[in-house]
């Protein structure tokens, strides 16, 4: 009788064992990545683009245009999407660090007084009454712009007018923005 009850305790302690043994190597599986080696590093998301069909059925038309035919859609897209081709106009430059005094001392006194060039001619303000026609005479200064860019840029004043241009130029522009009723400056 005390073996059969030693038997029993041993059979069950081994069946519980089974069982734990069972549970890890269910465990295991459950929460291990079959397709991915542990040794090998993930791999990086794709960082191509995917684009739509439509998309790349146009790009396909336009690669097989000839330079005449891209030309023609160049002109007909400007026209339809109302887009001049008024050169963008920058405000001002890069923001560049200033030298150190001590140095400017130097160079001011090792160069002789350099003669400048080109000039930049500046519309700082104008005056409210004659908007209309400071409107009309920046059209006219500035190449390809229309009456809307350069109301835009007119209220958006104190603005770049031309940049790189002779002293005589800058003077007459200055002269017939000064004419018109607003204030400009050459730089």
């Amino acid at each position: 009788m005390l073996l059969n009850v030693c038997a029993r305790g041993v059979s069950s302690r081994l069946s519980s064992v089974k069982n734990i043994n069972q549970a890890v190597t269910n465990f295991r599986a459950c929460f291990s990545c079959s397709t991915i080696n542990r040794n090998e590093a993930m791999p990086l998301p794709s960082t191509d683009k995917v684009y739509p069909d439509k998309i790349v059925k146009i790009v396909d038309e336009i690669a097989t245009l000839n330079l005449l035919e891209v030309a023609d859609l160049n002109s007909l897209l400007k026209s339809r999407l109302n887009i001049s081709d008024a050169p963008v106009m920058m405000a001002g430059g890069p923001a560049v660090a200033a030298p150190a005094k001590a140095e400017e001392e130097e160079e001011e006194a090792a160069a002789p007084a350099a003669v400048q060039t080109s000039f930049t001619v500046k519309l700082e303000k104008f005056d409210a009454a004659k908007k209309v026609a400071v409107i009309k005479a920046i059209k006219g200064i500035v190449e390809g712009m229309n009456l809307v860019q350069a109301k835009k840029f007119v209220e958006g004043a104190p603005a770049v007018v031309k940049a790189d241009i002779a002293k005589d130029e800058a003077d007459k522009i200055k002269e017939d923005l000064a004419a018109v009723g607003a204030e400009a400056s050459i730089e």
